[in-house]
This record gives structure tokens, C-alpha cells and sequence, in this order.
């Protein structure tokens, strides 16, 4: 058997995807900001810059609130 390499989340490419997919939505920073309860938008930035991804709980609210699939969120680092 071959080994399978070990999947790895690329945080600024998945950041990048966030923005977009946002943006496709038509949502503010602020949108999600309300959305998610959060005081600041800090953490939505920090998202969209790879600096942190969402925890699985508000990954799986933010697939909710962009129509799309977990997998069309996060975005697999190239080997």
C-alpha cells in the first residue's frame, strides 16, 4: 500500500476563498461580524488574511450563511 500524503489547509489561500465567496454573496465584513456575535470584526479579518481559519463550528455556520459546502471553503495545501 502506498502511503497517502497527509492533507494540509492552506490558511491564506482558504482566507482568499472566504473573501471571495463573500463577496459573491454580497456581504460586508460587517455582515458576518453580526452574523457570527462577534464584538469586532478582527476575526473576520484575520480569516480573510490567513492569519486564523474559523473554528469547525463557525466554518460550518459560514457554509450555511454562503450556500456552499465545507469543501468549497478550505483549500488544500499543494505538496
Amino acid at each position: 500500500m502506498t502511503p497517502e500524503p497527509f492533507p494540509v489547509i492552506d490558511p491564506v489561500a482558504t482566507g482568499q476563498n472566504i473573501l471571495r465567496l463573500r463577496r459573491q454573496r454580497g456581504l460586508t465584513v460587517r455582515d458576518l461580524q453580526s452574523f457570527f456575535g462577534f464584538s469586532e470584526p478582527q476575526a473576520v479579518y484575520k480569516w480573510q488574511r490567513g492569519v486564523s481559519l474559523p473554528s469547525v463550528d463557525n466554518l460550518f455556520a459560514l457554509g450555511a450563511l454562503l450556500h456552499v459546502p465545507l469543501e468549497e471553503i478550505l483549500v488544500a495545501r499543494s505538496s
